[in-house]
């Protein structure tokens, strides 16, 4: 990695922290199924940190952002406590979604998370509505929509690209391309590359190749953020990442569909090992303080995880709360 100018010290080692708090907080959310305390799976960005962080940091203070169905790490870019996010995954009444959302429907609107979803590519047109309430409302703000290689074959995607480029919306759409749709190699079932797509609908178009060097991706997306400032619309970026877990945790398929050379050079490539060596070489920090640093986050994961089992269930009279609309008992409409 080449030295990057105008990013204080302070800055980068943010970057380092929340990459730190995503690669531990799923590390114990994983620990947590295995022993019950979180019902059903979850799904991790152990390896993809850096395109998480790199891209939220490049947003600001209001701006929006929408996940999918890997998000916990993305409203941890943002800045969310962990507290209420490990709080959620357990279901309890302290989450951040007062324990209905689960791992799979995660929001905290506190940082500009709008929320992420299961249904594949189904908050791409979230973030194209923030982008057009921007607009309307003349907000100097921008939405950014994380998708993965599997839902970039979704008609959704494409739909969504084609209103942001005629209304010149301030929309980033982000493929987190980690080379597999569970257990499906993208390049089985995408025709060209993703990126390539961009020029159909008149928006720029900007491969990460690098994705797991953290400024790489840091620089693609702020780029990407000032275009839409500034009233010139969309921008697709493609990040090149890989996560290093399988699918979601306790999935078991029968079959080796990753090459074990491919895996180890990716292993190779951590994203945190390899932004903590940029740091101690480019004098930002000594090696001590980044043992203190990592020593910090695991007890603050630590501190989420207890939070989260000592707090309390949901009480089953807000089960009705939050809807879209009031809750009418059976007599009430006959």
């Amino acid at each position: 990695m080449t030295s990057r100018p105008n990013l204080p010290t302070e800055t980068l080692l943010e970057m380092q922290r929340r990459m730190l708090r995503i690669r531990l907080f799923d590390e114990r959310a994983s620990k947590m199924v295995k022993r019950g305390y979180i019902p059903g799976t979850v799904h991790t960005s152990i390896g993809q940190e850096a395109q998480v962080v790199g891209a939220c940091m490049a947003l600001r203070p209001g701006d929006h952002m929408t996940g999918n169905h890997r998000s916990h790490g993305h409203p941890i870019g943002m800045g969310s406590p962990l507290g209420p996010l490990m709080a959620e995954l357990v279901g309890k009444a302290t989450g951040v979604c007062k324990g209905k959302g689960g791992s799979l429907h995660l929001a905290d609107y506190a940082v500009g998370s709008l929320g992420e979803s299961g249904i594949t590519g189904s908050s791409i047109p979230i973030a194209a509505g923030a982008g057009l309430s921007a607009q309307v409302l003349g907000e100097d703000r921008v939405a950014m929509c994380f998708f993965g290689d599997g839902a970039a074959n979704q008609g959704v995607l494409y739909e969504s690209m084609n209103l942001a480029s005629a209304w010149k919306l301030p929309v980033i759409f982000l493929c987190e391309n980690n080379h597999y749709a569970l257990s499906t190699p993208a390049h089985t079932v995408t025709g060209g590359r993703i990126v390539d797509r961009a020029a159909g609908f008149g928006m720029p178009g900007v491969r990460v190749e690098n994705g797991q060097e953290v400024l790489d991706v840091y620089e693609a997306v702020s780029e990407a953020v000032a275009r839409g400032r500034r009233g010139e619309g969309p921008t697709l970026i493609e990040v090149m990442t890989y996560r290093f877990r399988e699918h979601s945790e306790g999935l078991r398929i029968n079959i080796d569909y990753r090459d074990q050379a491919e895996r180890e050079l990716w292993l190779s490539r951590d994203p945190i090992k390899m932004f903590r060596e940029y740091l101690v070489d480019m004098k930002r920090a000594t090696p001590d303080e980044m043992d203190a640093l990592e020593a910090a986050i695991a007890q603050e994961v630590e501190d989420c995880a207890t939070f989260a089992i000592e707090s309390p269930d949901p009480d089953a009279s807000v089960a009705f709360q939050d809807l879209y609309s009031d809750k009418y008992e059976l007599e009430d409409v006959l």
